[in-house]
């Protein structure tokens, strides 16, 4: 793969369905998995009822035929249709979300793996067996790092690696267990494989970002070392002769499925230190600085390795317009935030008067979820911070998160961080208050040293970036976490009353 999907060339089209009777065996699996993928931490139609579901791909990554002595391994991917959609994935679009699923099958399940276990299916190929979450398997989980030590292609997935990465075998797999959207399994104290869950066409922004700057020389992003994509043919039959219509699952472009990158044993991410500080009532400022300038060094090497462009009056004026629709929304969703609407508006108006004065700024990629959390401190990273996840925010589509955007929409969200930390501290008072003035100054210092932009002198752009990230939050706070919506309220009524220009 090359260095960005505009230019990479497409592998020869693959059969669609390598597993041996693909659709008899989702049949019997349909009924199973419509009970158990509702109840899974990372599946995003909560709250929407499930109407169907649609088999897009199924390959044995492991033979799944009975009497086998070692488990099968089944990797499927499907389309979850909400009630009322189109139960036909094939060519509609936006008919529903698309998961990847890594299925164990056993003729007896060890005790160790019963809390995986998806069902039994009455019917079909694999009638009587167990089926289970195979990420749960240190058998099945340590094949896939065997998958990708060794490039190639298998039914519709294609292994690829780093040729300049050695990744051992033998590694001891282990799964995580705290995240919300993705899943990631950690071998050994080396390696670390994210296994995207929803999953788009498009190369997804956290293999994309970290190649270009693992190749612009920026050591502050841990480098792919192996992914995995699958590669959808058109829709055709056995002996249909050339396809026609629409690829399977609609989809045009391939779908990166999971990437193994360098764990960074040891070290702590930004969140757990700036607790640690407040806990201790110590100064965070010296690493805020540092976060900074790692922020600063990150965007410094996309804005070099990849496309930028400029964004003017009109693109300004119709980026306020857009936030004060989504504030719009939320005011009408959350009661709380109604009294505030006329300063938060005031900060919009000003930005859109900002472009239309002649101010203009740059669009580039970006991080595009960036907070504490997402930066990682020692251990085996040296000593030095480094910055993970660059998937953006899953729940937006990947077009939207690879599009150019004002390095300040990073920078709103790292300062709504520092916030959010000080809000944990059971004290919440002036001093904390302190703190994260004194964090989010440092921040900014460090950040214009590595970069030479100073998000201060854009101050109507910063404001305005960072309402809508705490109008984002109040939402999120109110329908997830009521108990929190607290700490974005305040961020609200601080920003509602100050005067960027002052």
């Amino acid at each position: 793969m090359s260095e960005s999907s505009a230019s990479r060339t497409a592998p020869p089209r693959l059969p669609l369905a390598t597993a041996p009777h693909g659709s008899s065996l989702f049949r019997s699996l349909t009924g199973l998995l419509a009970r158990w993928l509702p109840r899974q931490r990372w599946y995003a139609g909560k709250g929407r009822p499930l109407g169907g579901l649609t088999l897009i791909s199924a390959t044995e990554l492991l033979p799944c035929s009975a009497g086998a002595p070692t488990p099968g391994l089944l990797h499927l991917l499907i389309r979850a249709h909400p009630q009322g959609a189109p139960e036909e994935a094939q060519g509609v679009p936006g008919a529903g979300d698309c998961y990847q699923l890594l299925l164990g099958v056993r003729t007896v399940l060890p005790p160790a793996l019963a809390t995986a276990l998806v069902g039994r299916p009455a019917e079909g190929p694999l009638r009587g067996r167990a089926v289970y979450e195979a990420l749960h398997d240190p058998r099945l989980t340590a094949l896939l790092l065997e998958r990708l030590r060794a490039p190639g292609r298998l039914g519709t997935l294609r292994f690829e690696r780093a040729p300049e990465v050695a990744i051992a075998s033998g590694q001891a797999p282990r799964v995580l267990g705290a995240e919300q959207t993705n899943s990631s399994i950690v071998y050994g104290e080396a390696h670390i494989l994210k296994l995207f869950r929803r999953v788009s066409p498009g190369i997804n922004p956290d293999l994309e970002l970290p190649r270009a700057l693992a190749q612009a020389g920026c050591s502050r992003v841990p480098a792919p070392s192996a992914w995995f994509e699958a590669y959808l043919p058109p829709a055709a039959g056995p002996g249909a002769g050339p396809p026609a219509g629409p690829p399977a699952g609609g989809f045009t472009e391939p779908l990166t499925l999971g990437v193994l990158q360098p764990y960074l044993a040891g070290s702590s991410d930004g969140w757990q230190l700036a607790c640690k500080a407040l806990s201790l009532r110590t100064d965070f400022s010296s690493a805020a600085h540092a976060i900074g300038r790692a922020t600063g060094e990150v965007h410094a090497a996309l804005a070099a390795a990849l496309p930028t462009t400029v964004l003017d009056g009109p693109e300004l004026e119709r980026t306020a317009r857009g936030m004060n629709e989504r504030l719009e929304a939320a005011a009408a969703a959350v009661p709380q935030l109604r009294p505030y609407r006329t300063g938060l508006r005031r900060a919009f108006d000003q930005l859109s008067a900002y472009g239309a004065d002649g101010g203009r700024c740059t669009a580039q990629r970006l991080h595009g979820d960036l907070h504490l959390g997402q930066v990682l401190h020692g251990g085996s990273g040296g000593g030095r911070w480094a910055i993970i996840d660059f998937e953006g925010e899953p729940a937006r589509p990947i077009a939207e998160r690879r599009r150019p955007q004002p390095p300040v929409r990073d920078i709103a969200g790292m300062l709504r961080s520092f916030d959010y930390a000080a809000c944990q501290h059971r004290a919440s008072g002036a001093w904390t208050a302190a703190w994260a003035r004194a964090s989010r100054a440092a921040y900014c210092r460090g950040y214009a040293e590595a970069s030479g932009q100073d998000p201060l002198h854009q101050p109507e752009l910063l404001r305005a970036y960072e309402i809508d990230k705490a109008i984002y939050e109040v939402l999120y706070e109110a329908r997830h976490r009521p108990s929190w919506l607290h700490v974005p309220m305040a961020a609200i009524r601080r920003l509602a009353a100050a005067d960027p220009t002052a």
